[in-house]
């Protein structure tokens, strides 16, 4: 189906203003195809491609995708390292396009076992774009939301040494100050690829009102029809925060 035609169904003055994406399903995507899990990665790259194009078309705010978890780590050394080289790659290549989209990109996530001159580039490569006012891409990257909450305590921590009002007076919109997305909005929408129910450390806090959407599509396949789908379902849903109805 071309994409075209399910635009009309989306209410493009209702959009959600925050969207995070768990991409899961490159290593299943490619075993399908008795390809190694590296061949899935750089499909799913491509898939990121069409979910960016389309969010900056219908003028989305705020994109977050989970590109390397904390827990990656664990995955084979060759895995890992062609993981760090998609991220380099994806940002050299792209990086025209995000300026002339005028499409601000931010890295997410801890500096712990990256190497130092890897680190530089890759922040230096998305500081190019830090001028751009359109679409806000972060890019979760060595990304962990329970040591994304552990850190942010540190800041505060080591913060209020010189203030200890700032603990008296700490609510949970304060707290967002001390997290990886400071001055972002939370995420209405959390997207899960592949069929799994589970968060798997992605955006804890920021979450916690964030309908979820789950779609058995592995992410390569995820497509501009795919997003549309998951926001006009999105669309669909009546949020109470906790709250009832009104009648």
């Amino acid at each position: 189906m071309n994409y075209k035609k399910l635009l009309p169904e989306v209410d493009l003055q209702n959009l959600p203003n925050h969207i995070g994406i768990i991409m899961d399903g490159n290593g299943r995507w490619a075993a399908k195809r008795h390809r190694p899990r590296v061949y899935g990665h750089r499909a799913g790259a491509r898939a990121v491609r069409k979910v960016v194009e389309l969010a900056t078309e219908i003028k989305l705010s705020y994109l977050t995708i989970y590109a390397f978890s904390t827990e990656n780590w664990k995955r084979p050394a060759n895995e890992v390292q062609a993981l760090l080289k998609l991220l380099k790659d994806y940002l050299i290549k792209e990086l025209p396009e995000l300026n002339r989209e005028n499409i601000k990109v931010r890295i997410i996530g801890t500096q712990d076992r990256l190497d130092p001159s890897y680190l530089t580039e890759i922040h230096q490569l998305a500081g190019e774009t830090a001028q751009n006012t359109g679409l806000n891409l972060n890019i979760a990257f060595n990304y962990g939301g329970r040591l994304e909450i552990i850190e942010g305590i540190k800041k505060l921590f080591q913060e209020s040494k010189n203030n200890p009002e700032l603990v008296d007076n700490l609510t949970p919109q304060t707290f967002g100050n001390y997290l990886y997305t400071a001055g972002q909005p939370d995420p209405d929408l959390i997207i899960r690829t592949s069929g799994e129910y589970r968060l798997s450390n992605f955006l804890l806090w920021q979450s916690a009102y964030a309908e979820i959407y789950i779609t058995e599509t592995l992410w390569p396949d995820f497509d501009k029809v795919e997003f549309l789908k998951a926001i006009i379902d999105f669309q669909g849903r009546k949020r109470r925060f906790g709250g009832i109805e009104s009648e």
